[in-house]
């Protein structure tokens, strides 16, 4: 057998996912982080450097590009055929920088305040390059997020946002729903 940079079908089936789908292609310098929680369709890459942590649903049909980290400990959900771009990183969780609690997961517990809440990725979205998706929202169907891009808001379908904060700047075509399958 030849090794890859990839893990073969085989390897995935045994590295502790609570499930894992047919034709997935998962970087062998991917980092997971409670593995044991994470769920992952069909026809799944994952490429080099990232992170996927906590809570993590993953549709089929998704490309999570080189650098992508993933936050789920309050859950992060993306639906069939969505896709993160390069050093993005997505929040479901946030520590209080009030200046009232401590930071990190290094403190003991009742010293920090960590909120939060799901991140739900509707199917045939898109997230460009360098973006910050913060916890407790909606990116609607088919909604593109511009390259460096920080999102704090649920988004409308099939709409194009960009900007810091992220702001609707046009709709967007739904023909690729032809595609779907």
């Amino acid at each position: 057998m030849t090794r890859t940079s990839f893990y073969s079908e085989e390897e995935l089936q045994i590295l502790g996912f609570r499930s894992i789908g047919n034709g997935c292609c998962i970087s062998r310098k991917a980092c997971f982080y409670g593995i044991e929680k994470m769920i992952i369709g069909d026809n799944v890459r994952i490429d080099d450097f990232c992170i996927l942590s906590g809570e993590i649903t993953l549709g089929s049909n998704i490309h999570i590009s080189a650098y992508v980290a993933l936050y789920g400990s309050k859950g992060i959900i993306m639906e069939d055929f969505t896709g993160i771009s390069a050093r993005t990183t997505v929040y479901s969780a946030m520590d209080d920088f009030s200046g009232e609690f401590l930071i990190g997961p290094i403190h003991p517990e009742g010293t920090t305040n960590v909120e939060g809440g799901a991140v739900i990725i509707k199917r045939f979205t898109q997230i460009g390059a360098h973006c910050v998706i913060m916890p407790s929202l909606i990116l609607e169907e088919g909604t593109v997020i511009g390259a460096s891009s920080f999102v704090k808001h649920s988004t409308e379908p099939w709409g194009i946002y960009c900007g810091i904060p992220a702001q609707f700047v046009r709709g967007r075509s739904q023909g690729m729903k032809r595609f779907s399958y």
